[in-house]
């Protein structure tokens, strides 16, 4: 079996080493590149072409909205938004999701949820396992692609 290759953008180095420690374990992630910010961020997804971004919403300098915008428009890949700000039904979803964004992740739920984390990467990694996700999940896709139509 392939294995999903990811580049994950963070500025902050102790998610980018806990990421990445937990997907190269896991050994259906591959990570492919690690940026500390958004525009070294865009030429790792231009040089590897991954699978999936993982991208952190605020950051210094251009920010993760700024990042998702670009790869969205350029690069054509599923980018997961990652922050602590992230609860479920809040307004900050509907915007990741409204701009592009393919899923959004709590980055404090990460450790407790790996399992959770790795199986929805390696399903926006690899089309044909997009059944394995949760109704909520793709019910929400479905909204958020339908309201980039409409607008």
């Amino acid at each position: 079996m392939r294995r999903t290759s990811i580049v994950v953008v963070d500025d902050s180095v102790t998610i980018r080493a806990m990421i990445e420690n937990m997907l190269e374990r896991d050994g259906r992630i591959e990570v492919s590149g690690i940026a500390a910010n958004a525009e070294d961020g865009f030429d790792l997804v231009e040089m590897f072409e991954p699978d999936v971004v993982t991208v952190d919403i605020n950051m210094p300098g251009t920010d993760g909205w700024m990042l998702l915008d670009r790869i969205v428009a350029q690069s054509h890949r599923p980018v997961v938004m990652l922050s602590t700000l992230i609860r479920e039904g809040d307004p900050i979803v509907d915007e990741a999701l409204a701009r592009g964004a393919a899923a959004c992740f709590n980055k404090s739920l990460i450790v407790r949820e790996t399992p959770r984390f790795i199986d929805m990467l390696q399903a926006l990694g690899a089309p044909q396992l997009i059944a394995t996700l949760p109704e909520a999940f793709i019910a929400a896709q479905a909204q958020a692609r339908a309201t980039r139509l409409t607008h």
